[in-house]
């Protein structure tokens, strides 16, 4: 392996399948630095594509970030690399979230190579899915793919799913009437004809999805109480398959983790023809986040809700080019 400095348009490439990573409402909330001399890579979280309502801990911050980071390093490993890295290595800079020197060559067992072609294919689907249930082998490799990242993945079925969607409904109800939810999406969503420059960043309408007139599968309204020229209603599932991850503690460095574990879940769910979108509501609100969690282990912190089925994949988000988010440095 070449252990000279990766050229520009490498790093340029690699930091391009590194904001591919979901974040939420899309705000893309990360940076990156890539040193010549040293091959290192700086992931950084941006301070000013904070979500203050929705994530006044940083905790979506951090989970964006370890997805960006996931996507890298599967990128690196594509591309022949070991990419090591450090979680939070400088206490006294808490916006240095990892640094990944490439090292090589990656081991011939990494599964990390093969999700890459999942990268720029999955996107967040907020259209109905079948009722088609996932298989049990296949919820197992899901399940082993968050540990392999430091987290749990656990589908709750019966009373725990009733409890989860009524604690998602509740938190869906309260975003429609809560005035800092509605400048998160006033913020974060994209509206109306296009103007001018295309949007690089937020959900823009073509994203959202049909409008629930039944079903229970939480989708979340982006539209909010806003009207959407054309926007039609669909019915979605009746019995939604939802996925909890979590993990032991609740610190940044753990919601790294659970980013990166989250973006794993998803690249394998990805190539295995699942598509997926995000229940984040009850996460905003600290008085439903705890009560998500298994009643009858009463143990784990949940760090995302996943929605997974079968169904068509949704339209790509806006991303910024590298080129934005990108320093290069001696």
């Amino acid at each position: 392996m070449n252990r000279q400095a990766l050229p520009d348009e490498r790093v340029t490439a690699l930091v391009q399948d590194a904001v591919a990573a979901p974040s939420m409402h899309n705000a893309q909330p990360w940076r990156f630095g890539y040193f010549r001399g040293s091959r290192t890579f700086h992931v950084r979280a941006d301070p000013d594509r904070v979500l203050p309502h929705a994530d006044p801990d940083l905790r979506a911050l951090h989970l964006g970030g370890g997805a960006a980071l996931l996507n890298l390093r599967v990128a690196l490993a594509h591309e022949g690399w070991h990419p090591a890295v450090r979680l939070l290595p400088d206490p006294a800079d808490p916006a240095l979230l990892a640094t990944v020197h490439p090292t090589g060559p990656e081991s011939g067992g990494s599964p990390l190579p093969g999700l890459y072609p999942a990268i720029h294919r999955r996107h967040s689907s907020r259209f109905p899915f079948e009722e088609t249930e996932i298989p049990p082998e296949l919820r197992t490799a899901l399940a082993d793919a968050a540990r392999e990242e430091g987290a749990t993945l656990a589908f709750p079925s019966s009373w725990h799913l009733q409890q989860v969607l009524e604690l998602l409904e509740e938190a869906e109800a309260r975003n429609l009437t809560d005035p800092g939810s509605g400048q998160d999406l006033a913020q974060w969503t994209r509206t109306g004809a296009p103007s001018g420059e295309p949007a690089r960043d937020g959900v823009p309408d073509y994203a959202f999805g049909p409008r629930k007139r039944g079903g229970r599968a939480p989708v979340r309204d982006f539209a909010g109480n806003r009207p959407v020229p054309g926007r039609g209603t669909a019915e979605f599932e009746r019995n939604p398959q939802l996925a909890v991850l979590s993990t032991s503690r609740d610190r940044p460095e753990d919601w790294l983790r659970a980013g990166q574990a989250m973006e794993r879940v998803l690249l394998l769910a990805t190539l295995e023809g699942l598509s997926s979108s995000f229940a984040t509501q009850a996460l905003e609100w600290s008085d439903l986040r705890w009560p998500l969690r298994d009643p009858v282990s009463g143990t784990g912190h949940i760090q995302i809700v996943l929605r997974l089925g079968y169904g068509p994949e949704g339209p790509g988000a806006p991303r910024r080019p590298a080129a934005d988010v990108l320093d290069l440095h001696p």
